[in-house]
């Protein structure tokens, strides 16, 4: 008999992809067995709950999950509102968790440690695809158990391994004994975590959307907290790249984020440092010194690391996987993202096939198959989870058949300098030419906006 028919397919994650990749099961008659590692759905979005999304609801709901939601009764939200963390998961994620499919196959407070092939690992080969997996998983209260799956698909995020304040995608030295000056990636400063923001030295470092987002909540801090100070520190020649693309950012809010930071920088509300590569940090009696590659030093209280993510590997280090060398993602998609080469944020409609492993039955899926390439859009990974249980079902043609799930066609994707609002439907003139209009949908049909960025870092001077 089919394994899958008997056992339950392992998802590991219980984020917005995670429980979409439930949902899909389920409707595809399989069973999902869902480890969280925190005690709720959506424990990572909690830690940023006050951060705002660049995309509207529209972009960020599942389908499947919404039919589950519904059938409880459930309220859609207004879809073109630009939703809170909170409010993803209090109004979609908590909802979602509830339902009786999904909670009755939930497991909170289980950390997955291990995945590997009952009784063998990576080295046998023999009976291997016929193998069930075993995951093994650190319950609530500390009790480590093994359990027997058909399927892994790994929906675990990246949000608990972020990348190092040092160069050479190594810690700077001195970065562990600095720890406790070094904050969480997108602190509450002006809410939750005030108390260790206010009236103090803050240095940001990163380039990125997380940094912009905290050096404005900052901002509005030191408008009310008098003695607070915000430093800013990216690696770059420039502050260009979290300035983004302004009017030709193909998601207004996140264009807008870059255009406002820019004027705090030149208000000298933020006091920016470029080429700041950090090479060590020296924990003093009351802060800590940074010093970069040149010789430059710049003293703070407290850190914010917005440097990034990276997919934490080891638990999966007895499957048989094919990364990309350079981002870890699975090799096929790798090049389509590679942040060296791309900026624009989108990316061809892709499933099972591209998300493919040697080791067969297992996925990684979300915001992880996009192992340290920055931008990814939930649609995306909504689409990756509805083909990979198409295929685990046994339907390989719905599964090889991807495309852009989204309440209307047509995302914007043309070259960077347009000025298109989203969602722009692709529309045609009555002789079946394309409108002249930006927005008009090119072939293929990309996934994602984008930035207003022409290139990524191969570019940058």
């Amino acid at each position: 008999m089919d394994p899958l028919k008997t056992l339950p397919v392992a998802v590991i994650g219980a984020g917005p992809v995670g429980l979409a990749t439930a949902a899909h099961l389920l409707e595809r008659g399989l069973e999902p067995l869902i480890f969280e590692a925190g005690p709720t759905a959506g424990s990572a979005i909690e830690q940023w709950r006050h951060i705002r999304l660049f995309s509207p609801w529209r972009f960020n709901l599942d389908a499947a999950a919404v039919r589950l939601l519904e059938d409880a009764g459930w309220e859609t939200p207004r879809l073109t509102a630009l939703p809170y963390g909170g409010e993803l998961i209090d109004n979609y994620l908590a909802p979602l968790a509830a339902t009786p499919e999904i909670s009755s196959r939930l497991l909170t407070s289980a950390r997955v440690i291990a995945v590997t092939r009952q009784g063998m690992d990576k080295t046998h080969v023999r009976d291997r695809d016929a193998t069930p997996f075993t995951v093994r998983v650190v319950h609530d209260g500390g009790e480590v158990r093994d359990h027997t799956v058909a399927a892994v698909i790994d929906a675990s995020g990246t949000w608990s391994t972020r990348n190092p304040l040092g160069t050479s995608g190594l810690p700077a030295i001195g970065e562990d004994t600095a720890a406790a000056r070094i904050s969480s990636p997108l602190p509450d400063v002006t809410g939750r975590d005030r108390t260790s923001f206010a009236g103090r030295r803050v240095l940001v470092v990163g380039a990125g959307h997380s940094a912009a987002n905290t050096l404005i909540n900052l901002a509005d801090l030191a408008k009310e907290e008098p003695g607070t100070t915000v430093l800013w520190a990216v690696r770059g020649a420039s502050a260009d790249k979290a300035y983004g693309g302004g009017d030709a950012d193909g998601l207004p809010a996140r264009g807008q984020l870059g255009a406002r930071l820019r004027r705090l920088v030149e208000a000298a509300t933020i006091e920016l440092h470029t080429g700041f590569g950090i090479s060590s940090l020296k924990t003093l009696e009351t802060q800590v010194s940074v010093e970069a590659v040149d010789g430059r030093t710049l003293e703070a209280d407290i850190i914010v690391p917005c440097t990034g993510f990276r997919p934490d590997l080891d638990i999966l280090h007895e499957l048989r996987l094919n990364l990309d060398p350079a981002v870890e993602a699975p090799v096929e998609l790798g090049p389509l993202i590679d942040p060296e080469f791309h900026s624009c944020g989108t990316v061809q409609p892709h499933g099972a096939k591209l998300l493919a492993h040697p080791e067969k039955d297992f996925y990684i899926v979300g915001m992880k198959s996009y192992g340290r390439a920055p931008t990814f859009l939930l649609a995306t990974g909504y689409e990756q989870v509805r083909s990979v249980a198409a295929a685990l079902a046994g339907d390989q043609a719905a599964a090889d058949t991807v495309h852009l799930e989204l309440p209307e066609t047509g995302v914007c994707s043309t070259d960077a300098g347009t000025t298109c609002d989203v969602p722009a439907a692709s529309t045609a003139d009555t002789d079946g030419s394309a409108e002249s209009g930006c927005c008009a949908a090119p072939e293929p049909v990309l996934v994602g906006f984008p930035t207003g960025l022409a290139h990524g870092r191969s570019g940058e001077h």
